[in-house]
Order: structure tokens, then sequence, then C-alpha cells
């Protein structure tokens, strides 16, 4: 056993020296220039508008992520693109993409000598990490004689759109499937892209749109939720009078909420009305389509994130809309007049693809050195102090090596057990990741009584037998493996409460990863977490150090009582801001029975006597009623309420603040959560982070995801977040950025400044 735990001890050392340096070796701030991977150009030929990307390689473009529009310099038709290459995408589904380069056509009619494109796009590094969505804005000369007189006459729709005097539509009406396009793919797991394509010469009615799922579909948990539509275009209609129309292509999204997170096709159907310009207005269309939906988030998805874009269509966005009770979808006038919004964009995928290109090698990796770094974490050192203990009362290396051993057996077990777990109820749609069982109150109660019964031990009220070999004590008579290994499960369970550096990108890509891959991440944070003990159990002149066992032992162990009742008081506090003062009372009842136990058991165990068994049945019976109260205890009012300094995180608060072209900072944190506390402590109560926020003029929102939260376990899945605390610095414009878990006040202020600028 001495040579394995050496070589295994080497090994660590080698791998941690090898990759410490390339643990954040791939991040998105650490890409090219978007404009030095996907370089547009455009220029007019053949008359249409030629617009071209020259894509570097190892890098690709969504072909539904690509959008042209011209000014009123050019009366533009539809845009052609060539077929991509198909591709299944983590987070769209089965898309198609572009390499190398790409030539989108625009045809349509040159009014001026001059025109302003607006193209769109997004795209990917082959490393697995994506550009936030792009606009560009490109001047494309036009040729002097291409005047409307001269070129053939134009069924596009912009003309009449923009005021431009219309002539009438000589063609027969087309068939409904050719004069109106329907599409519809997975955006996430929770939101499906919905695209309308007029043929150039028709218009779709938004208000006249409505959107449901099949039964089977609903059967299984999904339901729509309001699509949030681009702006529309005002126009009087001799049918409807004045409605809000699309004369062109109109990108949608459409969330979902859903009681599975597993993959699962189903069935949407779009109800749509629409007309041919000066011509024939079709009957309401049905169209349906399959979309693959990838794993999603269990509950209710609030209104995306995004700065919404004011709607062109002034008072057709107030136009009543129409719905199918129950089964169909539509915006409401109050959501369209409100936050109309520009087609959302997308975050950058979450934190799992910018480990892709090490795979699990690099994911093992930050597991293992955020599993050595938690050992500096306030929520373990409590614990971490009674091994150490136990291995100061060794007196020798062969009896460390033996702790050693024992202790890392219940830590990688331990973590093991935790991931599976974990994962399990993650596929269950029951948690997001890292420290979600102390969302649970009864086992943050159940918490507190063993760090309080520990914490007895310690005082000498109690013994479970033998000598003392740590905060397990000697569960059996044939020496101290089983206190060194319940030493190590109690490290692993003591943990969870801290995210330690390195830890977030190693667990969110576990989290996505397949289940043998995600379960190895786990084994690995645990091999990081015990590898002191490691070291100190394979190398003997590190157990040579150890001090000589004595009288001050005693004393020692006496003293470290303190810390686990201070942990049981925090716990206690934790368990009132989950379920209030009753859950406090009853879980202090509870206490009171185990140390009545505990007295009972020392006091009988050497004598024999029934009625101390009786006793310790009785008072155990006690603590176990207690639990199942605090089981049933109902949840109380939000712990956190709105002050001078900040407000209560909300989807429709972030929304509005956006759209208002205002900076905000978001901090998801919990009451259990010891990061943090600890970042509020050194950043946000000071007064430069006040005065931070004044002078950005920001809005500071704060989620408590302390309980069980649908819309926040949302909000952090859609961040690449696999639990708290999350921070997102929202700046006036542009995209969002996430900050790191531990935090110092001059990154925070530096955050606010450059969202500011």
């Amino acid at each position: 056993m001495p040579d394995t735990l050496r070589r295994i001890a080497g090994t660590c050392l080698f791998v941690l020296a090898t990759w410490a340096l390339r643990a954040h070796a791939i991040t998105p701030d650490q890409l090219p220039p978007v404009d030095s991977v996907f370089v547009p150009s455009a220029q007019y030929t053949d008359g249409a508008i030629e617009v071209r990307w020259t894509i570097a390689k190892g890098y690709y473009l969504y072909r539904h992520r690509i959008g042209v529009q011209s000014d009123s310099g050019f009366v533009a038709d539809a845009l052609r693109m060539p077929k991509g290459d198909a591709h299944h995408d983590e987070f769209f589904g089965d898309v198609e993409t572009y390499r190398g380069s790409l030539v989108a056509t625009l045809p349509g009619t040159p009014q001026a000598a001059s025109t302003v494109v607006t193209i769109k796009y997004q795209g990917c590094a082959d490393a697995g990490v994506c550009y936030p969505p792009q606009t560009r804005k490109l001047t494309v000369a036009l040729p002097a004689d291409a005047t409307p007189a001269q070129t053939a006459p134009s069924r596009s729709p912009f003309a009449l759109a923009r005021g431009a005097a219309t002539a009438g539509v000589d063609a027969a009406p087309l068939p409904q499937d050719e004069a109106f396009r329907f599409e519809a793919i997975p955006d996430t797991g929770n939101r499906v892209l919905v695209r309308f394509t007029p043929a150039p010469g028709y218009y779709l009615y938004r208000d006249r749109t409505t959107f449901r799922l099949d039964a089977a579909s609903r059967a299984a948990g999904f339901a729509l939720g309001t699509p949030h539509w681009p702006p529309a275009r005002k126009h009087h209609d001799e049918h409807f009078g004045d409605v809000a129309v699309y004369f062109d292509e109109a990108d949608l999204t459409l969330p979902l909420t859903r009681t599975t997170t597993a993959a699962r096709t189903i069935k949407l159907t779009a109800r749509f009305q629409g007309c041919q310009t000066d011509g024939i207005c079709y009957p309401p269309m049905e169209r349906t389509a399959d979309v693959d939906l990838p794993v999603g988030v269990v509950g209710a998805v609030a209104a995306q994130d995004v700065a919404p874009t004011p709607s062109s269509s002034g008072a057709a966005d107030n136009a009543s809309m129409t719905a199918s009770p129950d089964t169909a979808s539509t915006a409401s006038p109050a959501t369209t007049s409100a936050t109309s919004v520009a087609m959302p964009a997308r975050e950058a995928p979450p934190a799992p693809r910018s480990v892709a290109a090490g795979g699990a090698l690099s994911a093992l990796m930050l597991a293992l050195l955020g599993g050595l770094v938690l050992n500096l974490m306030p929520c373990v050192l409590p614990v971490l102090s009674l091994k150490a203990l136990s291995l100061a009362e060794s007196g020798s290396p062969s009896v460390a090596r033996r702790h050693a051993f024992g202790y890392t057996s219940g830590v990688v077990l331990s973590f093991l057990a935790l991931g599976g777990l974990a994962l399990a109820l993650r596929h269950a749609g029951r948690a997001l990741g890292w420290g979600f069982q102390l969302q649970e109150p009864i086992v943050v109660a159940l918490l507190a009584l063993v760090m309080f019964a520990l914490g007895l031990s310690l005082s000498g009220l109690w013994y479970a037998g033998g000598r003392w070999t740590g905060a397990g004590h000697s569960l059996t008579q044939r020496g101290g493996f089983a206190g060194d290994f319940f030493t190590g499960v109690l490290a692993v369970v003591v943990a969870t409460p801290c995210t330690a550096p390195f830890m977030g990108a190693a667990l969110a890509w576990a989290f996505l990863a397949p289940t043998p891959l995600a379960l190895a991440v786990f084994v690995a944070l645990g091999i990081g977490l015990a590898l002191p003990f490691i070291l100190i159990g394979a190398l003997p002149g590190l157990a040579a150090l150890l001090p000589r066992p004595g009288a001050w032992m005693e004393t020692l162990k006496e003293a470290l009582a303190f810390p686990l009742y201070l942990t049981s008081a925090w716990l206690l506090w934790v368990l009132g801001r989950q379920r209030g003062p009753d859950a406090i009372a009853w879980t202090l009842a509870a206490a009171v029975a185990i140390a009545f136990a505990a007295w009972a058991w020392s006091r009988t165990r050497h004598r024999g006597r029934a009625w101390g068994a009786v006793a310790l049945v009785l008072a155990l019976a006690g603590a176990g009623a207690a639990l199942a109260t605090v089981h049933r205890l109902p949840r109380p009012t939000a712990s956190v309420a709105a002050d001078a300094s900040h407000e209560v995180f909300s989807e429709a608060r972030l929304a509005a603040l956006r759209a208002e072209g205002r900076v905000v900072f978001v901090n998801i944190t919990a009451d259990w959560c010891v990061s943090c506390k600890a970042n509020e402590r050194a950043v946000f109560a000071r007064p430069a982070f006040a005065e931070a926020m004044r002078a950005t003029n920001a809005v500071y929102l704060v989620g408590d995801y302390t309980d069980v939260d649908p819309v926040l376990t949302a909000f952090l899945q859609r961040h690449g977040a696999v639990g708290v605390p999350l921070y997102v610095v929202y700046p006036r414009r542009g995209e969002s950025k996430v900050l790191p878990t531990l935090l110092t006040p001059a990154m925070v202020t530096g955050a606010l400044a450059d969202a500011a600028r």
C-alpha cells in the first residue's frame, strides 16, 4: 500500500505541474477577434447584392442565424443561400453550417445610388466556444442605370411597406405552401426558433398567429410560453384595419415549460393568416413541424434577458391578439407594446464547451485542482482539523498511511455517490448541481444535528468506543479505518456549500458529459480534496514531521468542538431562512433529544442498565419526530427583499432594465453558500461597491437560491453555472459577462466601469 500511495502522489504532482498553466487555456476571452474569423463583404452584381463571408479554418457559421436586410435604397426579395453542411449541434439540434466561405444572394431592385445592408450572423469554433450574435452594416454601391423603370416589375412587399407606389400584382396567387413557408427548430431545450417566410409580394398578420402543441406533447409535460416577435410593420389592411404585418422573413422565439429534462420530439402547430399584396387574402392556414428538443430545464422559463428593440410598427403593436384557450400561445397586448423585441441574442454557450478542446482530460485536471483548492475553503476546515488531529495522534508513518487510505476512500466514494445522485436528480429535473442537497431543509437540519453530536463527542459527553481516531470515531473494534472513512464522508458533505476555483468549469462539463466521464470528474474532485493526506501517507518524510502524541491532544480535541458548534449554529440560521423560526425551534428540540441520547448512552453502556437503552430509543424517536415536523413546514415568504441597495431579481425586471439601457449587476446567491457570504462581506457590503453602482447608474438585482426555484435554475443553466454564486454584469449594450465565483473589489468595479462604456 505505501508504494501504491507513493505512485499516486507522484502522478498527481506531475499532472498538476503539467496542467496548472493550461487549466484556463481555452476561454471565450482568448478567441481571435470575430472580424478576423468571419470576414463579411458585399457587392452588387447581376441584379442582386452578393454578401460573402470568408470563414477561417476551424470555424463555422450557422445557416439559421444568418439574416440580410437592405434599406430603402434597394427593394429586396427573399434572401437566397446555398445548402449548408448537416450538423447536429448540442444547443440548436440538427442545423446546417458553412465552412471556408459563404455567398448569400439578395435579389431585388435598386432605388438609389447606394444602399446600406444590415447583416446578422453567428458562428463557433471547433474548439467548442461560440461567438455571440454579430450585426454589421455594409454600404453597397448600386449602378446608376439600374433605376426602377428599367428593371423588371418586382413583387417585393418592401415597396408598399416603405410607402413606395405599387402598380399591383399581376401574377396569379401562389399555392399556400409557396406563399408562406413555416419552419421550427430547437433553439435550446426550453426554446423553439420559429421562422415564417412570406414569398415576395405577400405578407403575414402577426396578430392572427397562434401556436399549439399536440396532445402527446402536452401529456408529456410540455407547454408553450409567450412568443417573442421581432418588430412588425404598421399596415392599413382593408379587411382588418391598422395591423402589424411581416412582408419579409420573421424569426421569433417560443419559450417552453417542461416537467422533464429528457430530450424529446414534440409536434408544434402554427395557425396563421396572410394576404397577397393588392390581391387575395388566404383563409387561416395550419402547419405542423416536428421539433427535436435537446435536454432542458424543468420549470417556467421567463422572458429572455435581451435588450428589447423598439418596434417600428407604432400603434399596430397594440393590436389585440387571438388565442386558443389552454393550447395556443400568442403575444399579449401588454407584452407586445412594452417588450417588443428583436430576435433574442443567444448567449455564448455555457462552460462545458469551453473545456471541449481538451476534452475529458482537461475537465479531470480542472476537477483535481478544484478539489485541492477546496481544502482551503472555510466549509471544510472544521473537518480537516479533526483529520489532522487523528494523523497527529497516530505517532508513526505506517499508521498515518492507514489513516490517509481510509480518509481517501471515504472522500472518493462519497464524491462518486454525490455525483451519481446529482446527475440522477438533474436528469429528473429535481436539481441543478453542486450544493443541491442544501436546498432541502431536512438535509440542513440533519447536518446541523450531526455537527452538534460530533461536538458533544469532542467535548467528552459521549464516545462511540475505543480511542479517538477522527470525526467518526472508531466504528469497529478492528482499528480506525471506519472512523477515517466516515471522516472523509463528512468532509465531502460539508464541502458542498463552497465552490472552489477551477470547479465551475469541470462540474459544468460533467453535467453535460456522458455519465461515465461525468462520474470520473467527481472522482478527480475527491482525489484533489484528499491529496494532502495522500501525500502525507505516501511520503515518509512528511509523515515524520507530524507532532508526537501527548497530553496536549486532549485539550486540542476539546477545543475543536467549538468550530463544530459554530457550524451547527450557522446551519440553523440557514434553516430559519428556508422554513422560518419554527424550523429552528423544532431542530433545537431535536438537538436536546440528541444530547439526552448521548448522555444516556455514556451513562449505561458499561453498566448494562435497561433504562438507558429505553431512554436512548425514546430520545432518538423524539429527534426523528422533530425532523419530520421540520420537513412538513411550509416555505415562508422570500428571504431576499428589495431595499435601497438592491432589488429582487426577476426576468421581467431584468428585461425592462435592459430596455432602458441600464447597467445591471445580477447576484444569484444562497444563505447556505459560504462563498456567497464571503463575497458579500468582502465586496458587496463595502462602500466602494455602492459608489461604483452609483457612478455607473447601475441596478443591483439579487436572486435567492436558498430554496428550490425553477426560474433561477433556468437562469443559472443559461449562463453555464452549476451552482451558486453566479455574478453576471449586463452592459448598456452588448453581451453580458459572467464573473468568477471568488471576487475582489477591483474585479467588480472594473467590470461595472467596462459595462458603462
